[in-house]
């Protein structure tokens, strides 16, 4: 087992294991990021990492290997399939890692990951990018105790990420972002889907019911004619819709009326700042390496979501 890093004082090197779609962006972002030194991009298609290495001016890999006791941490956007056999090397030498959502295919696969991570004391951040969506946030800090919530995330076709179903692709984003609103525990899931365009799950339903007697309804779909990212959560503090594209929230709440009178109800628009989400998930993982914090989503925050995906899957195949 590798020590762990020491502090970083001067420019943070950092590799891109991955850069198909999500992870050129990765190398892009940290090339032009201030303070940090893009060592180089890893892809198994030698055409693919060259390009992208010309674009984010940096070396190009066709193996990791040379990244190994070079980088000061490392983003893995590779299939899910390869999390494990690819994080590996990188946490037991103790190498801060992002790694892109969901932590893996299966539960024991996460969970290993997760022991990797633990045993070396090594910082692992998983990558659920809507966490870092600024409409999510200021959502989260209106919300004290949501009754029921309501998300949908529909979209169009596309041929990549269809070799995963759409529960871990789609769906796990608002897992993700409901199980950090609800304090309580889960008491029960139902779901249904079926396949459509794959051979896997292409549109789902899941039906999510928490002890404190919260519920939530989710819903994912890659098949549908438009998309629409939307999620509305009801509580006695009142009402809020966040559309996800655009970043605005709506709110509505009551105002208390006079001598006893019926209260007011008040409408209003929240706007939230233009930062792309991954911009802000890569900052932040930079600074939790430099300052030794703990990541808004990490190994075990992913392995719950992973956990939670993985029997509204269950469900559907009842």
């Amino acid at each position: 087992m590798g020590e762990r890093p020491a502090k970083v004082t001067g420019p943070l090197r950092v590799g891109v294991v991955g850069v198909g779609y999500l992870g050129r962006f990765h190398a892009l972002i940290y090339g032009r990021m201030p303070g940090v030194q893009l060592l180089g991009v890893v892809d198994r298609d030698p055409e693919r990492a060259r390009s992208v290495a010309a674009e984010a001016g940096c070396p190009a890999y066709e193996t990791w290997d040379p990244l190994l006791d070079r980088v000061d941490a490392v983003s893995l956007v590779v299939p899910t399939s390869l999390h494990l056999e690819v994080a590996r090397p990188f946490l037991e030498r103790g190498i801060p890692t992002l790694l892109e959502k969901p932590i893996a295919a299966t539960r024991e696969q996460g969970r290993e990951i997760v022991a990797l991570a633990e045993a070396g004391g090594t910082l692992l951040q998983i990558g659920h990018l809507e966490r870092f969506n600024a409409g999510v946030m200021a959502l989260a800090g209106h919300i004290r105790r949501p009754r029921f919530i309501e998300a949908q995330r529909l979209g169009v076709f596309v041929e990549r990420a269809t070799d995963v179903d759409v529960v871990s692709d789609l769906m796990i984003h608002d897992i993700d972002i409901i199980l950090s609103l609800v304090a309580a525990p889960i008491a029960r899931i139902d779901a249904v889907g079926t396949p459509v365009l794959t051979d896997h799950i292409d549109i789902a339903n899941a039906r999510l019911e928490f002890e404190d007697g919260s519920v939530a309804n989710v819903v994912a779909s890659r098949v549908s004619t438009k998309r629409l990212r939307q999620m509305r959560v009801f509580s006695a503090e009142g009402y809020l819709s966040l559309d996800f594209n655009s970043g605005e929230i709506e709110r509505a709440y009551t105002r208390p009326g006079r001598d006893g009178a019926r209260g007011e109800i008040v409408r209003e628009c929240i706007q939230t700042p233009g930062v792309k989400p991954l911009d802000a998930e890569l900052a932040a993982f930079v600074e939790a390496v430099r300052n030794g914090g703990r990541p808004l989503v990490d190994g075990r925050t992913g392995l719950k979501a992973l956990e939670v995906a993985l029997e509204v899957k269950a469900r559907i195949g009842e």
